[in-house]
This record gives C-alpha cells, structure tokens and sequence, in this order.
C-alpha cells in the first residue's frame, strides 16, 4: 500500500507540472485529444503515466450448463492500453457493474433477471425492481481481459432462444490527479442456444438524447449514459419504491420531458418520480415534434405503429382508459388491442386521430401560405436623419401581401454594430404601398452623434385559421423569417456585428428558436434590443426596483444557468414576473463551443465593447469580459475576483485567461 501510495504522489507532481507546460503540449499525441478535453494540456510523459480513459468492450457472454452467467470484457484506456481492474498497475480502480436481461418471445421489451426487492420508505411495501448485480466474482486473464461470473443465478426453465443482454457500466476516477471520473458503458446481444440475434430494444438512440444532453447521464455517479443500458431496468417491471410510479423508460421519459407542461402539471399537480421533481421541466422544443427522438433507430417508427395506453398515457396523463374519462369516442380500454384501429400510423391529413396527424404543429402546417420579407434598401441614413426603408412582403407563392392586415409588422431601427447602444421598434402596419415595394419612414431618428454601421430589422406574423378534419379549427402563427439589414452611417462600406452563436446552434436543441410571440428568430435581431445598456426598468414594479439587465449575454448565459444560479433571477414584462432559476439546462454548460461559433468565448474580446448595465449586480456598469463571466459564475467571490483586476481603463482578465495563460478559458472550462 505505501508503493501505491508513493506512486500516486508521484503521478501527482507529474501532472503538477504537466498542467505548467505550453497548450501545445499535447497535440501530437495519437489519441488527437480535443482543446476542451484535460487531456489535451499533458505532455507525452504524463500521458504515459496517467493512461487516461476508460473503455470496455465485451468478449463474449455466456449462461453454463449449471445456470450460472458469465460475461467476459477488457478494460483499456484512451490508447487501447490494458488496465488493472484494481489500480495496482494502472492508476485509477475501475468499479464495474452488471445488468443482466433478456427480451421474451414474443415481447417487445426487457425483463431483469438481475432485480431487488426495494421497500417503500413511506409505507414498507416491497417494490420489485431491476438492479445491477451484486456479489459476483472476477478471475483475470491478463492484458486487461477479466470474466465476471454473476451471484444471480439463471433460473432452470430459462428460455435459451430468447435475445439476452448483458449491459455494463463502469467508471474510472483519476480527479485527484486533476483529470477526469471517466465513464463507459457496454451492451452484448446473444442467443444462449446459438443463431443470430434478431429482437432488439432500438427505439431511440443515444445520440438523438445527446443532441441536446451533453451527454445524457444520470444515477448516482452518471454513469449510465447509453439508453440501451437504460431499458435493460428501465422495463414495466421496474417500480419507483418512493411513489409506487412504474420505471417503464417509455412512460418515464415522456413524463420527464413533458413535465411542466403535462396536463396534470397544469392542473395544479407535481410530477415526481424517486426523490426528484421534474415538473419544472421544459422541454425546448414543441413536444409534438416526436421525430427529434424517434430516427434512426430500426424500431424508431414504433411510436406511429405501436401505439398503447402506457405511451400515449404519459403523455395526456389526464387520459383515464380504465374509465373512458378524457378519451372521446375511444372510451374504456382495457388493453392496447383497438389501439391501431383508430390511431392509424399516418393517413397523409393533418389534425385527425392518426399518430402522426394529432401530432401536427399548427406553425408548421402546409396550410400557412407563409410570410416573406425582403428589404430592398435603407435611404436617409445620415446622423441625425429619419430613415426610409423599402421592403416587399409576400406569401409563399411570391403574392403581396396587405401590410395593413398583418397581425404584427414591426421594424427596428439600431446601432452602431460594434455594440448597440440605441435601438427603436417602430409598427410598420401603415407602411406605404409602392409599385413594387412598401416604404416606411421611421419617426426615430438616428442619433446626432451616430457613427459607423447601423442596422434596420423586420419582423411579421398572421394568424391564420387552419381547418381540422373533423370540421373544427385551430390556428397556426404563420411568421415571417426575420431579416436583418445593415447601412453604413459613416462607413462607407457597413460592418455587421460579430458573429458570436449563430441560430444553427440555437436550434439544435430549439427547432426554430423563436421569441416574442413567435416573430423574432434570427439571432442577428436580438442584440438590437437586448443591448448592454437595456434593462427591465420600464417593465418593472417600483417596489421591485433595481431593475435586471436584458443585455444578450448576461440573458443568455443565465438562462442556461437556471437552477445553477447562486442568485435569484427574475425578469418582470408588463409587470408580471418571471422566475427563471427552474431552467435545467440539459448538456454541460463548460462546454462553450456548443453554442458559440468560432473562438468567440476565448479572450481577449474586441476592443471598444460597451460595459454591461447590471443594476442588481455586486456592481454596475460591469464591464464586457465580467459581465460575460458574472453571469454564469454570479456568487459574491467570483464578482470579487473580477472586480480586483478591473482598472477604470480596462479589464486584466486576459493576462490570466487569454488563450495563451495559464488559466485560459479553454483550459479552465475542459473537462
């Protein structure tokens, strides 16, 4: 134990020094580790050292005469290095788990073989439930190989034609050593009696959660981050001893991310399951839009043709099928058989009782003629002028439109580019028609001081009643992609504002990112209005006062940061409040690039930007590299240490966190 010991010491100064060397120190490493990766600031000698990563592939599964599983893997770092199993060779012990299952003939879904008994802890109730398994043995084969033979014991009536799956997930903990709890799972079909497998759970995949989880992870350690190890115990089997809730993956996930806006939520109820409330969940897209999770898996179109009470249930939670209550003309269901009889897969319409019309999003229907603007120029664009702008408006068919009969028609009018400081909104519903265009001459005039780039932007929606197969209606907004257009006020050639996230990144995870009644989604439009120096003040009680900054990136980095805030952040429009710690962000808020393009987060910024005005701040105006860092990191220490290296001339946070310090942003956000 002292060798250990002294290694592990030793292991540390290594890393110690490794973290002093230049960022360049690993990039010609094989393993091609990524500059937000920890990895990446080891020279060769630490990587060595510390073999990095985790990864487990499965060898073979198999169930022996006397009943007893056995499952056989290895265990190599990020280089394919063996590891030891219990850190005396290779640093880090790697704790393993095992799940094992199997798919029934004739089922659809998994049942446990490893399971528990879980008591209530309310009532003493024993709920059965899936669980990994406990007690089983090793024997290694060395190189990293080893076999697991279970504790639980296959029961003798077994059926050997039937899929089995054997699921691992395990991690690898070198953070005292300054890098990372590595993660890796593992899954293994087979037919005991021989012959292909042909049943498998693929309904949603892994990587369709981790377009917006980063990564999808959860338990204890996070350490369960593939979905087919999920429903290995996530099967109706499985019971949550806490609420006596099933732990059916299907039900589980539909609830999960419905959550705030599931009908019995509304209603006035919560939705919990084990110990965590999930009815502040939001999900960032319209919930109908069911293919973000259902492609390209071999079963992702079960949800059009396997409808049944339990999915469809999760969902409309104020849907009683053992009483009829809530489910129209279906009435009592007693099973799923007379499911497909009504909900077909698909008919082609919009709006019935198929699987995919009810499912329809009306802002997304064919029957929108559309809206389409188009600005052709800005004249009148000198200091101190009232500018005119030419646009045309049309349907999607290329038809003019009355802009006089739009629901909204607004332009904006700002600048300067390099950080907008005034901004107008102005209706534009009595613009004048043209020949060929409409103009419209603002009545906010540019300022008298005015210089460089300026910007005009346009917005417009109608609501248009869309018909329903069954003679009813609904409406859809049909918005307008809103355009931005930019003029020089003394440049004679107009520079747009830095790109810093484009909307591509937003609607990963948001479809089509849209605000403000739907009308404004272009991400080149926000900073016009949510500008540094704009707060809530005209939207705020007075007993409310001081007001919150709208600036863009302290919005922005905010709402991502939810429930991570050590602060209370709350806006108020039109005087009613909105409390936004609820937000769960979803993926890994050090993860900069997801959203932002380029090397925008990385310092130093540009010159010249403008200081943000935080009045519920530690201080305000805070200037741009604070305002940005003080939004996520808002607790009174982190305002402290930015506010010791601001200078009335400048900010000195890049001599510690430009990307060629030490503390680089990059560096300090890896993981």
């Amino acid at each position: 134990m002292a060798w250990i010991l002294r290694k592990r010491i030793a292991l540390l100064i290594v890393l110690a020094m490794a973290f002093i060397l230049p960022i360049t120190s690993g990039k010609d490493d094989v393993r091609a580790y990524a500059a937000n990766q920890k990895e990446y600031y080891l020279d060769a000698s630490a990587l060595a050292q510390f073999q990095p990563g985790l990864n487990v592939d499965i060898q073979k599964a198999e169930i022996a005469p006397d009943f007893t599983a056995k499952v056989t893997f290895r265990i190599t770092d990020d280089g394919k290095g063996a590891l030891d199993r219990d850190a005396i060779t290779t640093p880090g012990i790697v704790t393993l788990n095992f799940v094992l299952s199997r798919i029934n003939q004739g089922d659809r879904q998994y049942t446990a073989y490893t399971t528990r008994l879980q008591p209530s802890p309310a009532t003493g109730q024993l709920y059965l439930q899936a669980n990994r398994d406990i007690g089983g043995t090793y024997s290694s084969a060395g190189d990293g190989v080893y076999t697991y033979t279970f504790a639980t014991r296959i029961p003798s009536g077994y059926d050997p034609k039937a899929t089995h799956t054997v699921g691992i997930y395990a991690t690898r903990d070198l953070a005292a050593f300054g890098l990372s709890l590595y993660v890796a799972n593992a899954i293994f079909d087979w037919v005991p009696a021989g012959g292909p497998v042909v049943t498998v759970r693929d309904i949603v995949r892994t990587e369709n959660c981790n377009i917006c989880h980063d990564p999808l992870a959860h338990h204890g350690s996070n350490a369960r981050r593939e979905v087919r190890l999920c429903v290995l115990c996530h099967n109706p089997g499985t019971t949550d001893a806490v609420t006596g809730l099933t732990a059916d993956f299907k039900v589980l996930i539909h609830k999960i991310h419905r959550g705030a806006e599931l009908p019995s939520v509304q209603a006035g109820g919560t939705f919990k399951f084990s110990t965590e409330d999930f009815s502040t969940v939001e999900f960032p897209r319209d919930i109908r839009n069911c293919d973000v999770c259902h492609q390209k898996g071999t079963q992702s179109a079960n949800n059009l043709t396997q409808p049944s009470r339990a999915a469809c249930g999760s969902c409309h939670d104020d849907v009683d099928f053992s009483t009829g209550k809530g489910h129209g003309l279906g009435g009592v269901q007693t099973s799923d058989a007379s499911c497909t009889l009504c909900h077909a897969p698909e008919t082609g319409r919009e709006f019935d009782i198929s699987v995919k019309g009810a499912h329809t999003i009306p802002e997304k229907s064919p029957q929108l003629p559309g809206v389409n603007i188009q600005i052709l120029s800005v004249d009148g664009t000198s200091p101190g002028s009232n500018p005119t702008v030419s646009f045309t408006l049309t349907d999607n068919q290329g038809n003019p439109l009355d802009a006089s009969k739009m629901d909204d028609l607004t332009l904006a009018l700002g600048g300067p580019t390099t950080d907008y400081s005034f901004s107008a909104r102005e209706d534009a519903t009595k613009a004048v028609p043209g020949i060929s265009a409409y103009t419209y001459k603002f009545n906010a005039a540019i300022p008298a001081g005015g210089k460089g780039t300026f910007m005009v932007g346009a917005e417009a929606y109608r609501d248009i009643v869309l018909q329903k197969v069954d003679g009813t209606n609904v409406t859809g907004r049909d918005a307008a992609a809103t355009k931005v257009f930019y003029f020089g006020v003394t440049d004679s050639n107009p520079v747009k504002r830095r790109v810093v996230v484009a909307i591509e990144r937003c609607n990963v995870c948001h479809d089509k990112l849209s605000a403000h009644d739907q009308s404004r989604n272009n991400l080149e439009y926000c900073p016009i209005c949510h500008r540094p120096n704009m707060t809530d003040e005209g939207q705020r009680p007075k007993d409310k006062m001081p007001a919150e900054s709208l600036d863009l990136k302290n919005l922005i980095h905010k709402l991502h940061s939810g429930d991570q805030l050590a602060r209370e952040y709350t806006l108020y429009d039109n005087g009613s409040p909105e409390g936004l710690n609820s937000i769960r962000f979803p993926g890994d808020r050090r993860n900069c690039s997801k959203c932002h393009e380029g090397n925008s987060f990385q310092l130093p910024l540009r010159n010249n930007l403008m200081a943000t005005v935080t009045p519920r701040g530690f201080f305000s105006p805070t200037p741009p590299i604070a305002a940005a860092c003080l939004a996520c990191h808002d607790d009174q220490s982190a305002a402290a240490h930015a506010f010791v290296n601001i200078a009335p001339f400048g900010e000195a946070c890049a001599t510690c966190h430009g990307e060629d310090a030490q503390f680089a942003v990059t560096k300090v956000h890896a993981r």
